[in-house]
């Protein structure tokens, strides 16, 4: 297939995204999926391109996501951490980034404790830029594997004028203040046409995000029973830097998903989500986790044909 163009050179968050971007990427990860993950083929389609994934903070999922997309079309990959760079020495991250680029780089995912760290190097450097989380601002490809997740569920190829999310409710629940996570799916799922909600403790919830275009609830329950799916969020402890709740136990027992609290929402069809790694007993209960609503396994295979997509559809080749 002839890849759509993006209106977009780097993908540095999904506000900067339009809404044909997002449908397109979408679509083109479907097309990856059918060829290449389930039929097992790998591609040549970045064939001759090289792509640095550097990672300043810690990453399973992420990380190796974009190693998997990468090679499974064809390019060669750089993986390099902070702490195995000269970042530990003390150079500074424009300059350890042209380094990197003077080896003849295509493209640089970039992991970053800093916001807008990507948004940086992209107008100072060369290569395309691909923002696999940027401090606690945002994280692009999360939203878009989230959102090609239910995309798979919710979309009417009868009705392809319509995303699929028109009429559905999604409730973030968590620690919407800490994670980036939190942000980069409102503006997606509203992208999109959904009805947005976030659910947590007063502390863990910003003032004035209902500016966002969100509502607000502090019952989980509320939130079980009036929503479609649900994008657990697990407490981000190493970015807090003062205790926001009595106990991670009190914070589960008010917030927490159970089997017993999703059973008011079985015959509905609630699908839960989470972008891991599960904290289980806190966020979720080992049962909720392991259940048919579960789907955090098939978000992480959507990681991969996501990520693929995004590379492909950057780097402007044929698929």
């Amino acid at each position: 297939m002839n890849l759509p163009k993006l209106s977009v050179r780097h993908l540095l968050g999904i506000r900067e995204l339009s809404r044909d971007d997002i449908l397109s990427i979408l679509h083109v990860a479907k097309h990856m999926r059918e060829s290449y993950l389930e039929s097992g083929n790998k591609g040549e389609t970045l064939q001759g391109k090289t792509i640095v994934n550097l990672f300043v903070e810690d990453s399973t999922r992420t990380r190796n996501s974009f190693h998997l997309a990468a090679t499974r079309l064809g390019a060669s990959v750089l993986n390099v951490t902070g702490e195995g760079s000269s970042l530990s020495k003390g150079e500074t991250l424009l300059d350890t980034v042209r380094t990197i680029e003077a080896m003849d780089v295509d493209a640089i995912v970039l992991r970053h404790p800093a916001a807008c760290a990507p948004h940086f190097l992209a107008d100072r450097c060369a290569s395309a830029f691909l923002n696999a989380g940027d401090g606690r601002h945002e994280h692009p490809t999360q939203a878009l594997l989230d959102a090609f997740t239910l995309y798979e569920r919710w979309y009417d190829a009868t009705d392809p004028e319509k995303s699929g999310f028109e009429g559905k409710r999604v409730t973030i629940v968590g620690d919407i203040a800490h994670g980036r996570v939190a942000g980069s799916n409102i503006h997606i799922l509203r992208k999109l046409g959904a009805e947005v909600m976030v659910c947590g403790p007063p502390t863990l919830i910003p003032r004035g995000i209902e500016e966002l275009g969100v509502g607000v609830t502090y019952n989980i329950d509320e939130a079980i029973r009036s929503s479609d799916a649900l994008t657990m969020l697990r407490m981000q402890l190493e970015r807090q830097k003062q205790a926001l709740v009595p106990s991670l136990a009190e914070y589960s027992r008010l917030y927490g998903v159970t089997h017993h609290r999703l059973a008011q929402a079985n015959d509905r069809g609630l699908i839960i989500m989470h972008p891991g790694p599960v904290n289980r007993g806190v966020e979720l209960d080992s049962e909720t986790a392991d259940s048919e609503e579960s789907v955090k396994l098939r978000q992480v295979a959507n990681g991969v044909v996501v990520r693929m997509a995004v590379l492909a559809m950057l780097l402007q080749s044929d698929i």
